[in-house]
C-alpha cells in the first residue's frame, strides 16, 4: 500500500513540475502564438460568414497535422542530436525578425501597394477552389509558426528528461492550436454577433432598443480594429522573440547590452537582425531578377 501512495505521489510531483515547466514554455511562445493568432483572425475574417466556420475547421484541423508531423522530429532531435537546437532556435531567430521588419517597412514605406482584386465569382466549384488555395497557405504559414513553437518549448525543457520533454512540449503544441483557433473563431463571429444584437433591437422598445444597437455597432466596428492591433502586437512580439532567440542563446551579445533592460536588447536585437536579414533578401531577389532578363 506504501508503495502505490508513494506512487501517485510521484505522479503528483511530474505533473505539478510538467505544469510549471508549461507556464514558462508557454510565457516564451507567446510572441509566436500572438503572430500565428493576428494571421489566423486576418485569414478567417477574409471569407464569407457562412463559410468561416467551416474553413477554420479545415485550418485548425491542418495545424492539427502540422504539431504531429513535427513533435516526433523535435523529440528525436532532442533525444539524439541536442546540439542542433540552438542553431535551430537562431535560424527561427533570423525568420521572426525578418517578418517583423518587413511588416514594419512594408507598413511605412510601400503604402502604395496595390490590392488584390477578389474574385466574386458566384460559381460555387471555383469559390471552394478558392477556399482551398487560401486554406493551404495558412496551413503552410501555420507550419512554419508551429515549428517555431515547438522548437522554442523544446529550447526551455532541454535540460530536462526526455518525458517531462514530450509532455510539455505536447502541451503547448495542443494549446497552440485549441487556443490560437478558439480565440479566432469568437473573433470572426464578432460582426455576426453585432448584426445580430442591431437586428433584435427592432423587437425591442427603448430604452432597451438603443441598447442592442449599440453593442451590435461596437463589436462590427471592433472586430477590424482588433484585427489591426493584433497585428502590431504580433509584430512586436515577433521581434522581441526573434531578437530573444540570439541575446539568451548566445553569451556575447547578452554580455555587450547588459546595461540595456532585457526586453530592450531584445528589441534591438531583433531589428538589428531583421534589417540584416531583409537587405540580404532583397539583394538576392535583385541578383535573381537581372539574371531572369
Amino acid at each position: 500500500m506504501t508503495g502505490f501512495f508513494a506512487i501517485l505521489d510521484d505522479i503528483a510531483t511530474l505533473m505539478d513540475d510538467v505544469a510549471v515547466m508549461s507556464k514558462v514554455a508557454a510565457k516564451k511562445t507567446a510572441g509566436v502564438l500572438g503572430d500565428d493568432l493576428a494571421v489566423g483572425a486576418e485569414k478567417g475574417s477574409s471569407f464569407t460568414s457562412s463559410r468561416e466556420l467551416p474553413v477554420l475547421w479545415a485550418i485548425t484541423k491542418g495545424s492539427f497535422l502540422n504539431k504531429l508531423i513535427i513533435l516526433p522530429f523535435a523529440f528525436l532531435l532532442s533525444a539524439f542530436a541536442p546540439q542542433f537546437i540552438v542553431p535551430i532556435l537562431l535560424i527561427g531567430g533570423i525568420y521572426l525578425s525578418y517578418e517583423g521588419v518587413e511588416k514594419i517597412i512594408h507598413t511605412f514605406f510601400h503604402k502604395e501597394v496595390k490590392h488584390e482584386s477578389i474574385h466574386m465569382s458566384t460559381n460555387k466549384e471555383e469559390i471552394l477552389n478558392e477556399e482551398k488555395v487560401k486554406i493551404k497557405s495558412t496551413i503552410v504559414t501555420d507550419f512554419i509558426l508551429s515549428i517555431e513553437i515547438i522548437m522554442i518549448a523544446l529550447g526551455t525543457v532541454s535540460d530536462q528528461p526526455l518525458l517531462k520533454q514530450i509532455m510539455v512540449v505536447s502541451i503547448i503544441a495542443i494549446l497552440a492550436t485549441v487556443g490560437v483557433y478558439g480565440i479566432v473563431v469568437l473573433m470572426v463571429r464578432m460582426d455576426d454577433t453585432g448584426y445580430l444584437f442591431v437586428k433584435r433591437a427592432r423587437k425591442r422598445k427603448q430604452p432597451l432598443k438603443s441598447i442592442y444597437v449599440g453593442i451590435g455597432k461596437s463589436l462590427v466596428w471592433t472586430l477590424p480594429k482588433l484585427i489591426q492591433l493584433l497585428g502590431i502586437i504580433g509584430t512586436i512580439a515577433m521581434l522581441l522573440v526573434g531578437g530573444g532567440m540570439f541575446v539568451h542563446n548566445i553569451h556575447q551579445i547578452h554580455e555587450f547590452f547588459h546595461f540595456l533592460p532585457v526586453i530592450v536588447t531584445e528589441l534591438v536585437m531583433g531589428l538589428i537582425v531583421g534589417l540584416i536579414a531583409y537587405f540580404f533578401v532583397e539583394f538576392f531577389k535583385k541578383v535573381k531578377s537581372s539574371f531572369s532578363k
